[in-house]
């Protein structure tokens, strides 16, 4: 097992809320664990970016926002445009979907142009930006494919999944996005990873970034792990 210490551990995890009922309590109070943890970012929907940009002003923990989430299906420039208001109010990081139909259709030239729209508009802005192509809903090839087209499209990142797909993050997954990207690219692992093992087993194969909802959970779990060591 991969050994790094708790507090390394909380700076790959974007610390995540994004079910539809999120109240702004819970925001706040998410804002507050990433806070006191470090977390990497907090990942909100993008109606919540100006309060959680406000909640973490002068802190070490980044924004993200979601853009074309869950399902990826919006046009383009939707996507573009949604990307620039979230940075408006706040954001540092986004995380977008896929067109995942297109991709399976063989429309590799509107998956490149879906994501290039969004890395323009962030880049231009300082912004990073994360590709997730659900992988649950992919043959391998099309993994191989969604990535290659990440990178030729200029993102930053690329991410396994939303959370409200039919699978979450695996290990070989992430293995082989990383083996695709190569070095210079994140992989960020997302969706079931709620256990300081098996984000570990994330980062062992390749992970830069881990989006979880129990970040709290996976570092206490951390401590008690080294306590133990």
């Amino acid at each position: 097992m991969l050994r790094i210490s708790p507090d390394e551990l909380a700076r790959y995890i974007d610390h995540t809320l994004l079910k539809p009922d999120a109240t702004e309590e819970q925001i706040r109070s998410l804002c507050e664990e990433a806070r006191t943890y470090h977390f990497a970012s907090a990942c909100v929907n993008p109606s919540y970016v100006a309060l959680a940009a406000r909640e973490l002003a002068g802190t070490d923990v980044k924004v993200t926002s979601v853009v074309g989430f869950p399902l990826g299906a919006t046009m383009p420039d939707v996507k573009a445009y949604e990307t620039n208001l979230a940075i408006e109010a706040g954001a540092q990081e986004i995380d977008m979907v896929i067109n995942i139909g297109a991709l399976k259709s063989g429309r590799d030239d509107l998956v490149q142009e879906d994501i290039g729209e969004v890395v323009r508009t962030a880049h231009d802005q300082g912004a990073l930006v994360k590709v997730i192509i659900e992988t649950a809903l992919l043959t391998g090839e099309e993994k191989v494919r969604a990535c290659r087209l990440a990178k030729a499209a200029g993102a930053d990142f690329v991410k396994t999944s939303t959370g409200f797909g039919p699978g979450g993050a695996t290990v070989e997954d992430v293995r082989l996005m990383r083996e695709v990207v190569g070095p210079e690219m994140g992989v960020k692992a997302a969706g079931g990873i709620r256990s300081a093992e098996k984000a570990l087993a994330m980062i062992e194969a390749g992970a830069t970034r881990i989006g979880a909802s129990a970040g709290v959970r996976i570092v206490e779990e951390a401590r008690t792990m080294q306590t133990r060591d």
